[in-house]
């Protein structure tokens, strides 16, 4: 089976740190872009960061840089956001989702996004 699972989140203390992660299986990550999006309660799901597993080139959302760091293990398929000083705005559901073509051009963009994981929840508490 062809799938992503996003594992990592908690609770965590404003300020703090976390790392989520992304395995893949079924598939290779060499051709695929993958990135994270997060959801609030009530808000629309938002990219937050993408790499590409080829190069390592990452992109990252303003309200995130300077504080998340993608990275990408090709060796174990698997994909990590490092979270730091985290605020409490950076409470979501965090999925990751992959797709072939198209590198992190639309890494804002859910559509065309066609492989997708199973959230993992984040809470940073004030």
């Amino acid at each position: 089976d062809v799938q992503l699972q996003a594992s990592g989140g908690g609770l965590v203390q404003a300020g703090g740190s976390l790392r989520v992660s992304c395995a893949a299986s079924g598939f290779s990550f060499d051709d695929y872009a993958i990135v994270w999006f997060r959801q609030a309660p009530g808000k629309e799901r938002e990219g937050v960061s993408c790499i590409t597993a080829s190069d390592g080139d990452a992109v990252y959302a303003d309200s995130v840089k300077g504080r998340f760091t993608i990275s990408s293990d090709n060796a174990k398929n698997t994909v990590y956001l490092q979270m730091n000083s985290l605020k409490p705005e950076d409470t979501a559901i965090y999925y990751c989702a992959a797709a072939e073509y198209y590198g992190c051009t639309y890494y804002y963009d859910p559509e065309p996004w066609d492989l997708w994981g199973r959230g993992t929840l984040v809470t940073v508490s004030s």
